[in-house]
């Protein structure tokens, strides 16, 4: 369905009927050394939502205000918002786009798109990397679980053996021994920060966090950080790790 996007002053957020103005930056996307405009428009039924659906990625060229419109394959969800960076490492900006899905699992909708020279190229999809970055999590023996990164040939080792007895004893005898296999889970993309790795550059690598869950979905057991970099031509991992949670240094008398 054809939408036609009137596009307001960068500092005036609009509200009409159904369509509304979700987030505005500024900031040469397209190399050419002048301020360009891009804004997230989405419909909601009031103004105080914060939910969203057709939410549409729209682009006014700072030099001709030609307006370009990205439409975006998943698009709709909440607190839908931009951050521009140089993601590609080639001194001009990126743009970022990110929607809260909603719901129990807590997952994202990422991507992030260059503009240079008023082309469009999409260089992250969550979708594809929800898809390129399988982990196998298996509960172990001696109360530990084994998460694994087949792709990158990563194993990591978490012990839950703080998680109390009750949790315990249905999956463990009194020896530590597993009663039977479990399998755990790593969901899809939660969150994805932005961080500057190299302060010479000013450019920007993604920190992507996903959930591991045991034996449901409120059972969290930690968290896997992706950390990818832009080598040229996609988002490389570069590094992989596992955050568990802190337990007191002593036990209470």
């Amino acid at each position: 369905m054809y939408r036609q996007f009137q596009v307001q002053p960068y500092d005036h957020y609009t509200y009409s009927g159904n369509l509304a103005l979700l987030d505005m930056k500024q900031g040469d996307i397209t190399g050419d050394g002048i301020i360009d405009y891009v804004y997230l428009y989405g419909n909601k039924h009031d103004d105080s939502e914060i939910f969203a659906d057709n939410i549409t990625l729209v682009i006014q060229d700072g030099r001709s205000n030609q307006i370009s419109t990205i439409n975006l394959q998943n698009n709709a969800g909440y607190n839908a918002k931009l951050f521009l960076g140089d993601f590609s490492k080639d001194n001009i900006l990126d743009i970022l786009v990110s929607i809260e899905s909603g719901g129990s699992g807590g997952y994202g909708i990422f991507y992030i798109y260059s503009f240079t020279n008023n082309r469009p190229r999409l260089l992250f999809d969550f979708e594809k990397y929800n898809n390129s970055y399988k982990f196998n999590v298996n509960y172990e023996d001696l109360y530990k679980v084994s998460v694994g990164s087949p792709s990158l040939d990563l194993l990591f080792t978490l012990d839950i053996s703080h998680k109390g007895i009750d949790y315990l004893s249905q999956l463990y005898d009194e020896n530590g021994k597993l009663k039977q296999p479990v399998e755990g889970e790593v969901l899809a993309v939660a969150a994805l920060y932005p961080i500057v790795t190299n302060g010479e550059s000013m450019s920007f690598d993604i920190l992507v966090y996903q959930r591991i869950i045991g034996t449901s979905n409120s059972d969290t057991l930690g968290y896997v950080e992706n950390l990818l970099t832009w080598n040229g031509t996609q988002f490389i991992s570069t590094t992989l790790a596992t955050e568990t949670f802190g337990t007191k240094l002593s036990s209470p008398d």
